[in-house]
C-alpha cells in the first residue's frame, strides 16, 4: 500500500506531535526514565544515533535511514525540552528552529540576497567566511572539534586550509605518499592500505589514532602561525 499525501495534512504538523509526546514524557505522570535524563546523560545516545545514521547511509539502507533520522530528531526534541525546563535562560524547540532558519538565510546570501555564488565552491567559501566573521574566529581551523576521530579531523583541517595550500610547507612524507597512491587504482584499495597501516602500527605498539591526532595538531599550529604572518 502506497502512502498517499493527505491534502488536509500540514507539512510539519507531525513534528508538533513529537514535541507534544516529549512534553508528556517529561511531565509529572510521564516516564520516570525520560524525566531523569539530562543533557549530559543523553550524550552517549546522541553519538550512537549519529553513527547509526552514518551506517544506514553507507549501507544504502533507506528504511533504516528514515528510522535513524527519527532517532536523531528525538534527540534534538529531547534536549530542547530539557532546556525549556530551566529556571533561568530557558529555550525551547522554537528557539532551536528559529536559530537554524536565521542561520540558513544569513549563510545563503546568494539565494536570499544579492551575493554572487554560482558554484558549489563559491558557496562553501562564502559559508566559511561568513561563519568566521559571525563567530569572531581568528583561524580557519577554529571550531573544528578536538573530539572528532583523528582521520575526520585531519580531513576537515585540510579542507578548511585549502586557500593557504600554496603558502603551507609540504607535509612530511608527502612525495612518498603520492608515489604509493599512484599505484592504488581505487578507493577500496586505499581503504585496505589504511587498514594495513593501522595493523602495522598496532604490531609496533604505536597508537595510530593518537599519532594522527598529534600530526593534525602540529599542522594546525603551522596554519595558525602562517595566518599571523603579514
Amino acid at each position: 500500500m502506497t502512502n498517499v499525501p493527505d491534502p488536509d495534512h500540514t507539512r510539519g504538523a507531525t513534528l508538533l506531535e513529537l514535541v507534544a509526546v516529549m512534553d508528556r514524557l517529561r511531565s509529572p505522570g510521564g516516564c520516570p526514565w525520560d524525566a531523569r535524563q539530562t543533557h549530559e546523560s543523553l550524550v552517549e545516545y546522541l553519538v550512537e544515533e549519529a553513527y547509526e545514521t552514518v551506517e544506514a547511509i553507507e549501507t544504502s539502507d533507506d528504511a533504516g535511514l528514515r528510522e535513524e533520522l527519527g532517532d536523531l530528531l528525538l534527540q534534538v526534541v529531547f534536549h530542547a525540552r530539557i532546556a525549556q525546563e530551566r529556571a533561568d535562560e530557558a529555550w525551547d524547540i522554537d528557539d532551536v528552529a528559529r536559530g537554524i532558519v536565521d542561520k540558513l538565510i544569513r549563510r545563503h546570501p546568494h539565494v536570499f540576497a544579492d551575493v554572487d555564488a554560482d558554484t558549489a565552491e563559491k558557496v562553501e567559501a562564502n559559508w566559511h567566511a561568513l561563519k568566521a566573521a559571525e563567530k569572531g574566529r581568528a583561524s580557519v581551523t577554529d571550531g573544528i572539534p578536538e573530539q572528532l576521530p583523528a582521520l575526520l579531523r585531519a580531513a576537515k583541517v585540510h579542507a578548511r586550509s585549502a586557500t593557504l595550500a600554496d603558502r603551507l610547507p609540504v607535509l612530511p612524507g608527502e612525495d612518498d605518499a603520492e608515489r604509493i597512491l599512484d599505484s592504488i587504482p581505487s578507493e577500496e584499495q586505499f581503504g585496505d592500505l589504511l587498514l594495513t597501516l593501522a595493523s602495522i602500527a598496532r604490531d609496533r605498539q604505536w597508537d595510530a589514532e593518537g599519532a594522527l591526532r598529534e600530526a593534525v595538531r602540529r599542522r594546525i599550529e603551522r596554519i595558525r602561525r602562517l595566518e599571523q604572518t603579514p
